[in-house]
């Protein structure tokens, strides 16, 4: 119920003044239109201009207040409404309704002397604002009871009807408010009202009918731009961001966008991966906010995005300390420290991606790149402590041979370290070996798994004295041989290059110089091959003699 009454609250709209307090100007045109944040600067204006004749402007002004829960401003313009010329009674609704807050035996005594005035019982006008009141105030059954007098007095009143679908709109009963709106634009074409809230009730249940509503209102009134916002929203809550960003433009050409719209349009553009122009159009609305949290976030983004470090850098000093009031997401950490990570400031980076892991622990994903980065920084046992982690967060269907190959490489970079310690060294080439040896038996087909054990015990056996890595290698030829692809010639030549070298240490010389000669047909230029053939051939000529 409150959610309902807060989307009737914030498209409040009297559109049935009489003809005596109709609205002419282009704020009131907004505000009966569904869009009083829209109307709102354009009603100050109207009011600073002409203040000594601005009842109906009072009137407004005193509503969006209310809206915005401002009841020291909204009383103010309603007093103000009260003795301005002409005289409006709608300015007296307006103090009555904020009364029903706290005083409704009091309201409603006054409502029964206002309608006691002659005339008033026939004002339609009035009786509008009285439904209102009621309305906004959660009085289901006396707003129904006006909005039947107003039907009696204009059985078709295309503001009578949007009352009745606002009040069946506070009640769930969609579809009968829905109708209740089409008959109003059945009755007065023109009535955008009508359009912009069938199409708000129907944005999520319907999106289909709220576009083709909006469609409507478009052709009949193209030069309402307002319209192309409302359909930008709802291609927005439909992921169609190219779509919702296109009408934003639109929209924005109409000259009234607020901050808000601003953000709304600047956010479109960033889903929909323009970074570049998000990025012009978030600085657009810093001109008029320079504090605003949601802009400020979009500049650090877009810049990040943009590879822009150094500027997200900026950005992000101003979002995080000079916003009014942020609420800061994960993603907003994860964007600092990935532009810290990029300008090489490590530490730092580390401590924001750890922020956001505190902010949202389901991203375990961030283990990994604060693994990357002890890495990157040289620090191979917090990279492995971390990645550890990292692999500890994932179902055991995820832990794949990718995300295991990726452990098994760092632990064989920390057993070739040159700063650790020789027992550190050897135990972590022990736990590169057994985590290669499950990747091979994860994918036997494949050669990674085999050859990253094969380079393991090479680094175990640096003299290949005890050809710990022979099996290996040569396992590892087994696989990629058949598949006659020059993509593994390097790991070939590299498996070629041990198991000759391991023959020449067993005196096997002809074994040795197969070898040899697999390399040269690989690439017949290549040095190494050169020179060990020369010294096996030297040594057969010798034997020969």
């Amino acid at each position: 119920m409150k959610r309902i009454l807060l989307f009737l609250v914030c498209s409040l709209t009297l559109g049935a003044l009489s003809a005596t307090e109709s609205g002419k100007g282009q704020g009131a045109s907004y505000y009966n239109a569904g869009f009083p944040q829209v109307a709102k600067p354009l009603l100050l204006n109207e009011y600073k201009s002409n203040p000594a004749n601005s009842s109906e402007v009072c009137y407004y002004l005193g509503n969006i207040y209310f809206e915005e829960n401002n009841l020291d401003s909204a009383a103010y313009y309603f007093n103000i409404g009260t003795s301005a010329q002409p005289v409006s009674t709608l300015n007296t609704v307006g103090l009555i309704m904020m009364k029903m807050k706290s005083d409704m035996p009091g309201a409603e005594n006054e409502i029964k002397n206002l309608l006691k005035i002659k005339g008033n019982k026939k004002n339609e006008a009035l009786l509008i604002s009285i439904s209102r009141a009621y309305l906004v105030n959660g009085k289901l059954d006396k707003a129904t009871e006006f909005q039947s007098m107003v039907k009696s007095l204009k059985p078709k009143s295309a503001n009578g009807a949007v009352l009745l679908g606002d009040i069946r709109l506070a009640k769930n009963e969609l579809g009968p408010a829905c109708g209740s709106y089409e008959t109003a634009i059945l009755y007065d074409e023109n009535c955008k009202e009508a359009y912009i809230k069938y199409a708000r009730a129907y944005k999520n249940a319907n999106p289909k009918l709220a576009i083709s509503m909006l469609e409507r209102l478009k052709q009949n009134q193209p030069d309402f731009l307002l319209a192309d916002r409302e359909l930008a929203d709802i291609y927005y809550a439909q992921n169609n961001f190219e779509k919702a960003a296109e009408l934003y433009e639109v929209y924005l050409k109409s000259g009234n966008s607020n901050v808000q719209d601003l953000t709304k349009y600047a956010l479109t553009l960033f889903l929909n991966k323009n970074f570049e122009k998000s990025l012009e159009v978030a600085n657009m609305g810093l001109q008029k906010a320079p504090r605003n949290p949601a802009l400020n976030r979009l500049a650090m983004w877009n810049n990040i995005d943009l590879k822009r470090f150094e500027e997200g850098l900026k950005a992000a000093d101003k979002f995080f300390n000079q916003t009014d009031k942020p609420d800061f997401t994960y993603l907003d950490y994860r964007y600092y420290g990935q532009a810290l990570r990029e300008t090489k400031q490590f530490d730092l980076s580390i401590q924001q991606f750890e922020i956001a892991l505190k902010m949202d622990s389901t991203k375990t994903e961030l283990w990994k790149d604060i693994s990357d980065m002890y890495s990157d920084k040289g620090d191979l046992q917090n990279s492995i402590n971390t990645y550890i982690k990292y692999m500890n967060s994932l179902s055991d269907d995820k832990k794949t041979a990718d995300v295991k190959i990726a452990l098994g490489k760092l632990y064989y970079s920390l057993g070739n370290s040159k700063d650790a310690g020789q027992d550190i060294k050897t135990n972590a080439l022990l736990k590169a070996d057994t985590i290669f040896a499950q990747v091979f038996s994860i994918e036997p087909t494949v050669y990674r798994g085999v050859f990253w054990r094969a380079r393991t015990n090479s680094v175990l056996d640096p003299e290949t004295s005890k050809g710990l890595a022979k099996p290996y290698y040569e396992q590892t030829v087994a696989i990629v041989e058949p598949k006659a692809d020059s993509r593994y010639n390097s790991v070939l030549i590299e498996c070629y290059s041990y198991l000759g070298y391991y023959f020449i240490l067993q005196n096997d010389n002809l074994n040795s110089l197969a070898y040899w000669n697999k390399i040269i047909a690989i690439d017949p230029n290549n040095a190494t091959a050169k020179k060990a053939m020369d010294g096996i051939q030297k040594v057969l000529n010798k034997t020969k003699k």
